[in-house]
């Protein structure tokens, strides 16, 4: 074996050990190899009698090429296997209602036509059935209940959202509907939360459509659990109170003033009445409409849609006590839907409650006031814009008249835009 050659100019040649340094006898010491830009290490000497192996080279740019390659196939198959575990995930969580798409295609002939294309109608439907995770709320008594129901009209253009809450005990006419151990509820007058509890979403569906000659193209059913997971996913949302509240049934102790609320009191807040207010389901409704949007404009202003990290959290809370039709039953179709409304601003996501009246055969059930609600029905119909009036409001109570009903719509001038008492969610607390 040949000795290797020495280094450049200015360099030190290999140096030869001689004698036993560093060893039993016969050994010979490890040459030092001195490179320009290299530091000096030690190579192993061969047998007795061997020279030394030759230096190592750097390892050339291709090498270092093919490491990068696998390395980055590496983190993208991971990436992709951990993205995969997480879509499968939030999707898994989605409950598919499939009894009421079927329940619905079977009086395909008797609902409304499709609206503008792109438009889209959803029924938010708040349950607050005592079953599962919800039993300390009540006894549960087997059926279905809706405490909160909400239209919710999402513009072609998404330059607007209107969310329209419907008292649930205006009296409404409910159809024929099916229940879920067959027999056949008859058409009847019965207030409006009835028609779930007779016979699910399908029935509450119809009957909707049969008041407002909306057709719904897509319904959420979402409980008292999922509710508090959604608020502490965004963690809290801002409420004020000019008095103290103490409700034991609600769950709802606080002080007064501007604060943030959490899962459970905030649950308590929005399902509260007698302990708010004058007591009436109207100011209930009113408040539920002020903290939704002081919900939505937390999610926008804190870009939770565009942070995937803050995102994933809100998306888990969101479907794990979510029901849904097919096409919002996966993480892509939910994720579509809330991607199209996030550009809509805060002024122009506006909640309002349908024109009612008391009900002139029991003033305590509400009826739809006429012309406003035809009004109301067919501007978002046709995909029309509406528009809200925010009342002045001195206390708690000035929100409505002294019966508990709302302030009057204002008429509209010939062309002009239709204007109903509400909110937006730009509105902030204590405003």
């Amino acid at each position: 074996m040949t000795e290797h050659p020495e280094t450049p100019s200015g360099g030190r040649g290999p140096a030869e050990g001689t004698g036993r340094a560093g060893g039993g006898p016969g050994r010979r010491a490890a040459r030092i190899v001195r490179f320009p830009g290299w530091s000096a290490r030690p190579l192993r000497s061969g047998t007795a009698g061997d020279g030394p192996g030759p230096p190592r080279t750097p390892p050339s740019p291709l090498h270092w090429m093919r490491r990068a390659a696998l390395g980055t196939a590496a983190a993208v198959l991971f990436t992709a296997g951990a993205g995969w575990g997480l879509y499968s995930k939030l999707s898994g969580n989605i409950h598919f209602d499939s009894d009421t798409q079927n329940e619905l295609e079977k009086y395909e002939s008797e609902r409304p036509d499709p609206g503008p294309p792109n438009a889209e109608n959803i029924l938010l439907i708040g349950s607050d059935t005592r079953g599962g995770g919800n039993k300390e709320y009540g006894t549960d008594s087997g059926t279905q209940r809706s405490d909160t129901t909400i239209l919710l009209h999402l513009a072609a253009d998404r330059h607007s959202a209107t969310a329209v809450s419907i008292p649930r005990d205006l009296m409404v006419q409910v159809p024929h509907c099916k229940r879920s151990d067959g027999r056949e509820i008859a058409e009847q007058t019965a207030q409006f939360n009835w028609a779930f509890q007779f016979a699910g979403a399908a029935c509450s569906i119809r009957t909707v459509e049969k008041m407002t000659g909306i057709r719904i193209t897509h319904h959420m059913i979402i409980d008292f659990v999922g509710f508090k997971k959604m608020v502490d996913a965004v963690d809290g949302v801002e409420v004020c109170l000019r008095r103290p509240v103490n409700d034991e049934k609600a769950h709802l102790v606080l002080p007064a003033g501007r604060q943030t609320l959490h899962g459970e009191a905030a649950l308590g807040f929005v399902r509260a009445r007698k302990s708010l207010g004058n007591g009436s389901d109207t100011q209930r409704m009113e408040r539920q409409q002020e903290f939704l949007g002081a919900l939505v404009k937390k999610v926008q202003s804190n870009g939770v849609l565009l942070n995937p990290t803050r995102l994933y959290p809100v998306l888990d809370a969101a479907t794990s006590s979510l029901t849904t039709d097919a096409d919002l039953a996966s993480l892509t179709g939910l994720y579509e839907l809330v991607r199209s409304m996030r550009s809509i601003p805060t002024g122009r996501v506006q909640f309002l409650t349908v024109p009612r009246q008391e009900y002139r055969y029991d003033p305590n059930r509400d009826e739809l006031v006429q012309p406003g609600a035809g009004r109301l029905f067919g501007e978002l119909r046709k995909d029309r814009p509406v528009a809200v009036v925010t009342p002045a409001k001195e206390s708690e109570e000035s929100a409505a008249g002294s019966d508990g009903k709302p302030d009057e719509a204002p008429e509209p001038r010939p062309g002009s835009t239709p204007a109903f008492p509400g909110t937006t969610a730009e509105r902030r607390a204590c405003e």
